[in-house]
């Protein structure tokens, strides 16, 4: 029999951060790599804990929508994330059979063939040339008879649309069956994680507001923006729609956005919002902010104005942005790495040994982290593998 040569230890990964950006990085390694890697994740909160306000996930709109300006990262992570989304539409689509009507009920386009979403503009100029033209499916400018009172200009599109009190568990339940560990617990210092991954490992640092205050990191560009929305039983309602931001159907002032989003399950919901307030931690519902949501929502579908319409939830999520744009890159540093909880280390991690260690960030995506997610996690696994060679000779 022939002699086969020693068989390597994977390599210990530690994912910090249990919301749509650390999970889908965690699925994109392990589908990537067979037996590779050993990944860990590591978070206060869980896929599970779709009450909790200390992560955004939860809160999302989860839908994709013409956020922000173009630029080439963020064009390429959308193009990725879109398409992968797209795909995810069981038509024909390979899945264990015991997740197969989850995922018919997670993506909106599994029930119809397609999600139109109406984008209404105060002008009529340059719509044909918008930077998402291409990427999204079916666009087209909207002609003057369709457009609501208002606007002077408008898009037609279809696009995708998650649940996420589904999406997260499915993701969760995806990982624990390829072996993924989840670890509850909350990470204060970047040298907890590195105890566990040890010299050698990689830590990815995905804790969005977190980064804030994670000791080893406390990047003081992260900041929270505060999103409030309702959700309604409309089922009516069949289509997306939104006017930007700065559209005179918004107060400014205010932080305010007009949209609303039909949510794939339960049958019927629709999410209206919301609010775009900068450096608002507040996480309470403020009922006068959802008194003028629902007053401008109506102009996109007069049914929303009945006294009969049925609020199921209000929500408040922080989305964790970064001034200056996500933060997607590799950092080394020395172990073992010295701060205030070097030396209180709680089981199971344990001091690390001399070496070196990279640290690879993918956090401030702001409103845009459903949207970015599976591109942002190609991204952070390319740059895993290219500079694997370099990590194992700075050892």
């Amino acid at each position: 029999m022939a002699e086969t040569g020693p068989v390597s230890a994977p390599t210990q990964v530690v994912i910090l951060g249990g919301g749509v950006i650390g999970l889908t990085i965690a699925h994109v390694l392990s589908a990537s790599t067979q037996g590779e890697y050993s990944i860990t994740i590591v978070a206060r909160d869980m896929p599970s804990d779709l009450e909790s306000q200390s992560f955004a996930s939860p809160w999302a709109g989860a839908n994709w929508s013409p956020i922000g300006g173009y630029d080439e990262c963020t064009y390429r992570r959308e193009i990725v994330t879109f398409n992968k989304l797209w795909s995810l539409i069981p038509t024909g689509m390979v899945m264990a059979s015991s997740h197969a009507m989850q995922i018919m009920i997670i993506l909106h386009l599994s029930q119809q063939q397609a999600l139109p979403f109406r984008v209404y503009y105060e002008t009529a100029e340059g719509l044909d040339k918008l930077w998402y033209r291409n990427l999204v499916r079916d666009f087209r400018v909207m002609d003057a008879a369709e457009l609501i009172s208002g606007a002077k200009g408008g898009v037609y599109f279809n696009t995708v649309s998650l649940n996420p009190e589904l999406y997260l568990p499915w993701l969760a339940a995806e990982l624990n069956a390829r072996g993924v560990r989840f670890v509850k617990q909350r990470m204060q210092s970047l040298s907890q994680a590195a105890a566990l991954a040890g010299a050698g490992g990689i830590v990815v640092n995905a804790t969005a507001l977190g980064a804030r205050s994670l000791i080893g990191v406390e990047d003081l560009n992260v900041y929270p923006i505060r999103g409030q929305t309702i959700i309604v039983h409309a089922p009516s309602i069949k289509e997306c729609a939104a006017f930007p931001l700065e559209s005179k159907s918004s107060d400014p002032s205010r932080g305010e956005a007009t949209y609303m989003i039909p949510r794939p399950y339960p049958v019927g919901h629709v999410l209206l919002g919301g609010t775009y307030q900068p450096d608002n931690w507040e996480t309470a519902t403020d009922f006068s902010i959802a008194q003028g949501i629902l007053k401008r929502c109506a102009a996109f579908a007069p049914e929303l104005a009945s006294k009969d319409l049925r609020i199921l939830k209000h929500n408040v999520g922080l989305r964790p942005a970064r001034k200056g744009g996500p933060r997607i890159e590799v950092e080394w540093r020395n172990l073992p790495i010295k701060d205030a909880f070097a030396t209180v280390i709680a089981p199971p991690f344990t001091p690390s040994r001399q070496g070196r260690i990279m640290v690879v960030h993918a956090y401030g995506f702001g409103p845009a982290g459903y949207q970015n997610s599976w591109g942002a996690a190609e991204e952070v696994a390319s740059l895993i593998c290219s500079n694997f060679d370099s990590m194992e000779a700075r050892l």
